[in-house]
């Protein structure tokens, strides 16, 4: 067990224990202040990465009418939504920036990126998962016109450097990180039909997934919400999710749905509300939704893959663990 690890401690098969920042000794201390060292080295390379590719960097969005409703989606596992009123409208804290992302490249620009905080109360039993979080940062994207191979590639492209540049970065560092230096795979990544992941494993393959992969995993098809492209005939989803060894899912993106039959049929057919998404469908009717792809990357999943650290409560500065309220 390394340092980063030892942050954690569980005490009993169903108490989980977080320790915060004031209760960690010095050597876990040293340890935390590497992990924050990587997180600055990985927002750096990030950020100047998307700048240098032509894309918009974007401010976050965290009060909304408009946001992802997460549903049907088969991972749906939200125990509350956090809705408040301001100046007699009710609004939601954000769940992901989808539906800003998609106005944006069809009025504003062709590329656009965003670091952009989520909250999403997750069920109290996914505390114990190491994944989830009711707090966190995504690096969402979108690209104009884009198709699902050119966001799957890109992705690819920037992981291989991602990573080439965490080892070159901390290279003095590898015993202390040591997942950072064993970090490795080929390119293109291998794809696999979410239909034939549950015929092989069964419901649960999300979980055999996160143990038995060795290398990154593009998984696609996967039925989900109105906003991923799927196609009337054949009934295939054209979206993807990233998986990585030991964490699991740490992307998920798709090609996006622009028309507004579609659009509207599908809110109909899984019962979300079109009242929610009024300036999404008017530019749909008129035309002015544009096609394109995009995704979101989990920045803390991101960080769990490259530095070893087993627990999503660990990896974080102030904790955001479900069923965990700390007083900060």
């Amino acid at each position: 067990m390394n340092v980063e690890q030892k942050i954690l401690t569980v005490e009993a098969p169903r108490e989980l224990r977080i320790k915060q920042l004031h209760e960690l000794t010095r050597e876990e201390l040293e340890a935390k202040k590497i992990i924050t060292r990587v997180t600055t080295y990985t927002l750096r390379f990030l950020s100047e990465y998307f700048v240098n590719k032509g894309f918009e960097w974007i401010m976050p969005v965290i009060l909304s009418k408009s946001t992802d409703p997460l549903w049907p989606d088969p991972d749906f596992s939200l125990e509350k939504r956090i809705e408040v009123e301001i100046y007699g409208e009710a609004v939601r804290t954000t769940q992901s920036m989808i539906v800003h992302k998609q106005v944006l490249v069809s009025l504003l620009a062709p590329k656009i990126f965003v670091f952009s905080p989520n909250i999403r109360i997750e069920r109290r039993d996914r505390m114990h998962t190491g994944i989830h979080a009711y707090e966190f940062t995504q690096l969402d994207f979108e690209i104009r016109g884009a198709q699902s191979r050119d966001v799957r590639r890109f992705v690819e492209e920037l992981l291989e450097e991602y990573v080439a540049f965490l080892k070159s970065s901390f290279s003095g560092e590898q015993q202390k990180l040591g997942t950072i230096g064993s970090l490795s795979f080929s390119t293109p990544f291998k794809v696999v039909d979410s239909r034939e992941l549950r015929e092989k494993y069964g419901p649960s393959w999300h979980e055999t997934l996160r143990r038995e992969l060795k290398e990154p995993l593009w998984v696609v098809n996967i039925p989900r919400q109105f906003y991923d492209y799927e196609d009337e005939e054949t009934g295939l989803w054209d979206n993807y999710d990233l998986y990585v060894p030991r964490v699991g899912e740490i992307l998920s993106g798709a090609r996006r749905e622009y028309k507004y039959e579609k659009i509207i049929s599908k809110m109909k057919r899984d019962g979300v509300s079109p009242d929610n998404y009024k300036v999404l469908l008017s530019l749909a009717r008129e035309g002015r939704l544009a096609p394109s792809a995009g995704a979101g990357i989990g920045v803390e999943r991101l960080l769990l893959w490259v530095t070893g650290v087993e627990h999503i409560g660990a990896l974080q500065l102030f904790p955001r663990v479900p069923g965990i309220v700390f007083d900060l």
